[in-house]
């Protein structure tokens, strides 16, 4: 390792996943001020809600920052394969180009990622060996092995000229995960006794007392709570968490039940699975056709959808529109899984949906059915005793979960702790931690297929159209500009008690509208522009007295 120049120094920029659960994206930069070579980890999503951004499937860190320091990016590392940690790749990695480093089951579904973007041809990706090593620019990386709920969860060993900066990515302990090694405790400790200058944590599950619990006790439980179901099971679980998908499997062996995969990821994730050496020794999966043939005490469906997707199997199953599959009374859905913040009423909603139909439900509240993929407080405790950092940089969760992580790592008497936000650009060294700087930081949105910035006019009048309705007004005008047909006016989204109450009002805002228009100047009245801007003013005015709402009026404008 060369020694640093004078002026050199070692920071960290998170742009996403810092102030949120998801979106992750960090970077490291070294260097002088004016000449910092920058290392990226993880470029992930999160994922859009109707109910607050209507139409909008993916939201995306905002990498307009790092667009501009392209040439001085020696590489993009992935600690796993989590949507959160690599969803955003195909969509950003055209204005950063630069080289892609993963290991091989992540590099499995990032080149199924750039596939569907047109990119694998395009984008540099090597794979890298599990507890692999890689030298870029002035970073030296090791892959140090963790567990977590997908395979190949790698924690990040960057050394730099100013210090050792340990990235744990996402990660917990589990003594047992089933699938893959534990964790590479022996490195750790070799870290500790080097120096870490600096621990970048997850902070998902800081408030959480105790530990999370093992994936082999989930088996246990699953296959007992199978072996009580009398009709047809489904199964619902995130696709990614491997492990789960294979437990679930042999549970359907153990209770004498043929599987089936239901929904688009959960093949994806099997067929990535089954490239690197994973999930060889499992039953026969049979196909939805084949499966629905079947005895209900003989079938397994291990579906997606444990959010409340609306798009998902596990939801056209609920609405009793999936071609295949349908579950009535006697049959009953186990939910492997934990409910996201955020997604509470959609996945209450698929819960009634199944009552109504007479389907048991089965949730990790009721049963030890799922366990989490994150560290909680004693894990978190334990981390910090074997790498036992100088600084504590939390990651990964909102506001709170940061400053409670501070907190702890203070109680646990690590020197310095700071909770970053997104766009802090915080100095790990020389000197004491600190924010140097701000960068622009945000979110950019994916909006069919293109990514549009999140104050776009679009996202603001889609919005909205959603809480305040939509008037459309028209009139024609003759070639002395005055009216010859109209103001028409109609209305989206906005309501009266009865229709003879929506007519009367229809019929103000169209007399609005005449008023309006019969104040403009005649020397004004050819100026299209003006003329819409006055309507629109007068028509919203009226729609508020009528609704109590401001809706967006759109006014058109026809020369005859």
């Amino acid at each position: 390792m060369n020694q640093p120049e004078p002026a050199d120094e070692l920071v960290f920029l998170p742009l996403g996943g810092s102030g949120e659960i998801g979106m992750n994206l960090n970077a490291y930069g070294y260097g002088p001020p004016d000449d910092r070579r920058w290392l990226v980890v993880d470029i992930g999503v999160t994922f859009g809600r109707e109910d607050t951004i209507p139409g909008v499937d993916l939201v995306l860190p905002d990498a307009h920052y790092l667009e501009g320091e392209r040439d001085n990016i020696v590489g993009i590392v992935l600690t796993h394969a989590h949507e959160d940690h690599i969803g955003a790749l195909g969509w950003l990695w055209p204005k950063l180009k630069a080289p892609v480093y993963a290991t091989p089951f992540t590099a499995a579904l990032v080149r199924e990622k750039l596939k569907e973007r047109g990119l694998l041809d395009k984008v540099p990706l090597t794979e890298i060996p599990l507890k692999g090593h890689l030298k870029l620019g002035p970073f030296e990386i090791d892959f140090v092995t963790l567990t977590h709920s997908i395979p190949e969860p790698n924690g990040l060993a960057v050394r730099t000229p100013l210090g050792l900066v340990w990235h744990t990515g996402d990660w917990k302990i589990d003594p047992d995960p089933l699938i893959g090694e534990t964790t590479d405790e022996a490195a750790l400790r070799a870290m500790a006794d080097e120096g870490v200058l600096a621990m970048v944590c997850d902070s998902t599950n800081v408030f959480v007392e105790g530990a999370t619990g093992s994936e082999a006790e989930v088996r246990e439980r699953l296959v007992e709570v199978i072996a009580g179901c009398r009709g047809r099971v489904a199964v619902t679980a995130f696709a990614s968490n491997v492990a789960r998908v294979e437990t679930t499997l042999h549970a359907a062996r153990a209770c004498g039940r043929t599987p089936c995969l239901v929904g688009r990821s959960m093949h994806r994730i099997y067929a990535a699975a089954q490239s690197v050496g994973l999930l060889q020794d499992v039953p026969r999966i049979v196909e939805e056709e084949e499966a629905a043939a079947l005895p209900p005490s003989k079938v397994l469906y291990l579906c997606t959808g444990s959010q409340g997707e609306p798009r998902a199997a596990l939801s056209r199953i609920a609405r009793g529109d999936h071609r295949q599959i349908s579950l009535r009374e006697g049959d009953t859905v186990i939910f492997s899984s934990r409910v996201i913040p955020g997604n509470e009423i959609a996945i209450h909603n698929l819960y009634n949906q199944f009552i109504e139909r007479g389907v048991s439900l089965i949730t990790a509240d009721d049963h030890p059915v799922h366990v989490s993929g994150h560290p909680a407080r004693d894990e978190l405790r334990q981390m910090y005793a074997w790498a036992r950092p100088r600084i504590a940089v939390p990651v990964h969760g909102e506001r709170r979960h940061l400053l409670e992580h501070v907190k702890l790592a203070q109680e646990l008497q690590i020197p310095e702790a700071i909770a970053p936000n997104n766009g802090d650009l915080i100095r790990l060294a020389p000197g004491p931690v600190s924010v140097i700087d701000e960068v622009p930081a945000g979110r950019l949105y994916v909006d069919g297929g293109v990514i549009i910035e999140a104050e776009d006019d679009a996202v603001r009048d889609r919005k909205r159209l959603a809480t305040e309705g939509a008037v459309n007004v028209s009139l024609a005008l003759s070639a002395k500009h005055g009216i010859l047909a109209g103001p028409n006016v109609t209305v989206r989204g906005l309501a009266m008690s009865d229709d003879e109450e929506f007519d009367l009002a229809l019929e103000e805002l169209e007399q609005a509208a005449e008023v309006a228009f019969n104040k403009i100047g005649r020397g004004e009245r050819d100026d299209d522009e003006a003329v819409e801007a006055t309507l629109v003013r007068a028509v919203r005015k009226a729609a508020d007295r009528l609704w109590g709402k401001r809706p967006l009026v759109d006014v058109t404008v026809l020369r005859v």
